[in-house]
């Protein structure tokens, strides 16, 4: 008899954006207007021109059999690890080495099989609010209890509150934990952790032998000097702490597919036996075992986000993404929202009015303005009560968006 992997029962309801697709579907069928997206964080702008190039040349590559690329490294090719070390990581004073880096084909994958490495029986903190993926692959991997819809979270979780009295700053528990999951500028709020902050995070994890997953998703959005952009810019990191990062954002790959993960050789956790176990051997032995590399030309165009003129272009799509924050925190500020985030990240998290719970204040925007956001409740229970919107629209959209906002009377 094949059985099913029970542990996907405990998920409740649909994926959150499938959820919210479902509902602007049904607005559309009803109405002529104008739907404007401010809820997923798909970005709109193309590849930069450097990557289109490189996309083209790698194409033609293909064509002919002194260049042809079948099967390469599961690692990653050494052309796009080593512009990685040079470009991400020395000009910000931190040295890898090139087996460090592994090439990948999504965070939002990284992030699930990241966990083969680690023992079942494991305890995990996250933040909360939170991007669903941490957690929810962490259920289906049967790593939480059931789910109390009184309390609208897993048994078994360690939460940590993200609330305004801390700045939305995730701060390490006071429960036993194994494993911790930060995400810095955060995915949903916007709000960054500082230098010191991370060295709070670093110290507790070698304090109490913690592996920190840390997802620098939008690191290239960070404006404040205080804010680091990698996790391995804090001492005594790499002992600790794996870095996954993701081109979706900062290159505009989200329909492209390319990220890396870096596992320090340093990093180690233990056998039930308390054996110091390097993670590093683990899982290059888990990409050579279920992965193929990612693709041979993905990796150029990659490549290309590294050249002089790959950074300029790419570099002038974010700072039009953080003029469209901008516009949307300081215009909602001035119509009496509370706003927090969209300085450091690309996402602004909104309180909603008098109180109203997040899915209603959805209901609301999608009915009476035709904007859509993404409801804070679906990131966790101290969610509840705030919207977050996404700076990845037009300029035209965006400005249009927040006046539409503006006129809405309750």
């Amino acid at each position: 008899m094949a059985h099913v992997n029970e542990n996907y029962n405990k998920l409740p309801g649909n994926y959150l954006f499938q959820t919210i697709a479902k509902k602007v579907a049904d607005y559309e069928k009803k109405t002529d207007r104008q739907v404007i997206r401010l809820g997923i964080g798909d970005v709109t702008k193309p590849l930069a021109p450097a990557i289109i190039e490189a996309l083209h040349k790698a194409v033609d590559d293909m064509a002919t059999a002194e260049t042809f690329h079948g099967y390469g490294p599961e690692q990653g090719y050494d052309f796009l690890r080593h512009a990685i070390i040079k470009g991400d990581y020395e000009t910000r004073g931190v040295s890898l080495d090139t087996d460090e880096v592994f090439i990948g084909d999504g965070a939002k994958t990284d992030v699930a099989c990241i966990q083969e490495i680690f023992g079942h029986n494991l305890t995990f903190a996250i933040a909360d609010p939170v991007y669903p993926v941490y957690l929810d692959s962490n259920v289906m991997f049967g790593h939480t209890g059931a789910f109390n819809e009184k309390t609208g979270r897993y048994d078994g979780v360690v939460y940590l509150p993200c609330t305004p009295e801390n700045g939305f700053k995730a701060t390490p528990p006071t429960e036993p934990v194994d494993i911790v999951y930060l995400c810095n500028p955060s995915n949903p709020t916007g709000t960054a952790m500082s230098r010191e902050d991370l060295q709070e995070w670093v110290d507790y994890a070698h304090r109490n032998k913690v592996i920190l997953i840390y997802d620098s998703a939008y690191e290239a959005y960070i404006t404040e000097n205080d804010v680091p952009h990698s996790i391995f810019e804090i001492d005594g990191a790499k002992e600790v702490a794996i870095e996954l990062r993701s081109f979706s954002k900062n290159a505009g790959f989200t329909g492209t597919r390319c990220s890396y993960v870096v596992v320090p050789k340093a990093c180690v956790a233990y056998t039930h036996d308390g054996i110091k176990t390097p993670l590093n051997p683990m899982w290059n032995r888990r990409q050579c075992t279920f992965f193929n590399g990612t693709p041979y030309i993905i990796q150029r165009a990659a490549e290309a986000y590294y050249s002089e003129e790959g950074q300029k272009q790419c570099r002038a799509d974010i700072a039009y993404y953080m003029e469209n924050a901008r516009i949307i925190r300081d215009g909602l500020t001035d119509a009496g929202y509370t706003v927090y985030g969209a300085l450091n990240s690309p996402y602004a998290w909104v309180q909603t009015p008098k109180g109203m719970k997040s899915w209603d204040f959805f209901d609301l925007l999608l009915e009476q303005a035709g904007v859509v956001t993404t409801p804070g409740s679906g990131f966790g229970p101290h969610g509840e009560g705030y919207m977050r919107l996404t700076a990845f629209g037009s300029r035209e959209n965006t400005v249009e968006a927040v006046d539409r906002i503006k006129k809405l009377r309750f």
